[in-house]
């Protein structure tokens, strides 16, 4: 399809089919997805990609942190909460998705196993996990570069039948990634995204966001 109509039909896949994705898939969309733009071409960028039992460690110890209370500790310093608008925006695809699953506000049980699954990487059956070199900190415009690599990853995955979600929940517990995914001790882990085919008949998957109209955005200087 046209980009302009690839980046619309994209979506966040909140669920997910219990059928393996074949390696040779990711592999193809890594090629595509690796053509992204970088700082200077300097591709900053390393990939995880993980599946099978070292996941399913992971999903476990993220599961087990966070019930227990262990603070999430991230590789890099990061704004946990939001307000004003932005906040706002959180709020409004969090009802959208509630909504459709029929969560009721008051219901704590089903609240809380949804906010779990994001930690279990959604039950997706792969596990993409970017990180970059640790002497590159300050390193905000290779989480920059990380990030573009990212919306073309999941764009590359969306034209071949596959979903995908931009997970920063999955991530939170990074010692528990980085021993599982043995990622090496000089690389700071910056996301994962979650992949695999479209369970359709799971509701939440049917929810979209939306966007701001570019005149609250968008500023034109010169014209």
């Amino acid at each position: 399809m046209e980009f302009s109509e690839l980046i619309k039909a994209r979506k966040s896949v909140r669920g997910y089919l219990p059928k393996p994705v074949p390696r040779e898939l990711i592999e193809e969309i890594i090629e595509v997805a690796k053509w992204s733009p970088s700082s200077m071409n300097t591709q900053p960028w390393h990939v995880h990609v993980v599946t099978g039992e070292p996941l399913d460690r992971i999903r476990r110890g993220n599961t087990e942190n966070m019930l227990q209370g262990v603070p999430p500790k991230r590789d890099f310093p990061m704004k946990e909460s939001y307000e004003g608008i932005h906040r706002k925006r959180q709020v409004d695809i969090a009802i959208q998705l509630f909504d459709a699953m029929g969560i009721a506000r008051d219901d704590k049980e089903r609240r809380t196993d949804w906010v779990m699954r994001g930690f279990r990487q959604f039950d997706a059956p792969v596990s993409l996990v970017l990180t970059y070199d640790k002497y590159l900190e300050p390193a905000a415009i290779s989480q920059f570069d990380l990030g573009a690599l990212s919306h073309a990853l999941v764009l590359a995955a969306w034209e071949r039948g596959l979903g995908s979600v931009i997970n920063g929940q999955g991530i939170m517990q990074s010692a528990v990634v980085r021993e599982h995914a043995g990622i090496p001790d000089d690389q700071n882990i910056m996301i994962c995204i979650a992949m695999g085919y479209p369970d359709e008949d799971f509701v939440a998957n049917g929810v979209k966001s939306v966007r701001e109209d570019a005149t609250h955005f968008v500023r034109y200087v010169g014209f």
